[in-house]
């Protein structure tokens, strides 16, 4: 549980900036909007989480999430993203195990944005483009701080039934979340198993909510 808090705190920083940086970048679309192309399925999500910021006092922590859990569902391949965080350990799982631990882990992802997104620094965001990654896509965004200072954030993007979908995400433009949420699950899945590691997203869910009330 520990690592996981730690690994959020690094991830959330980062995503931070990246919703907020939006603001500047004057082509962020309405998050219901069709996403026709890898860049689009990027744009699309950003102006959701857009529109939550904006509301983002309003709607409170509770708020935040109802809005963002339908778009981070739509958004990302959770259940691939899921399996690949889980690691050689998802084949062991029953179908129920899998299902239960895709929900909690698109909770998660959600419930983390919704903490994160709630306040803008004059952050910019900008999109540079794209490249090839084997039958996949990267897109790459660069977060420029109010001080100019500029982070690459890139996200792997890949067509899922006909859509394109988020299956991971590049902080700095090179580390695997995907890589780095494996570590950390497969220390849960070793000590606790995967009713343990349920359970710990889940209590990271909590967390975060009980944090956003306090606050």
């Amino acid at each position: 549980m520990t690592s996981l808090i730690r690994w959020s705190a690094r991830t959330g920083k980062v995503a931070s900036l990246c919703l907020a940086l939006l603001l500047a970048a004057g082509s962020v679309t309405g998050g219901a909007a069709a996403a026709s192309d890898p860049q689009s399925t990027v744009r699309s999500f950003y102006g959701t989480l857009l529109g939550t910021m904006q509301d983002g006092r309003a709607l409170g922590q509770s708020g935040r999430y109802a809005r963002l859990a339908p778009a981070v569902d739509r958004t990302f391949d959770l259940p691939a993203m899921a399996r690949l965080a889980t690691g050689p350990s998802w084949a062991t799982l029953t179908p129920a195990q899998q299902q239960q631990l895709i929900e909690a882990f698109g909770h998660y992802v959600s419930a983390t944005y919704a903490d994160r997104f709630d306040n803008y620094s004059g952050e910019q965001l900008q999109v540079t483009g794209e490249q090839p990654y084997g039958s996949d896509t990267i897109v790459q965004t660069k977060i420029i701080k109010s001080n100019g200072e500029a982070t690459s954030l890139n996200y792997l993007v890949r067509q899922n039934r006909g859509s394109w979908q988020i299956s991971d995400v590049y902080l700095d433009g090179t580390i695997s979340q995907l890589a780095v949420q494996r570590s950390e699950f497969s220390s849960v899945l070793r000590r606790e198993g995967v009713d343990g590691l349920v359970m710990a997203l889940n209590r990271k869910v909590d967390l975060l909510r009980s944090v956003a009330r306090s606050s």
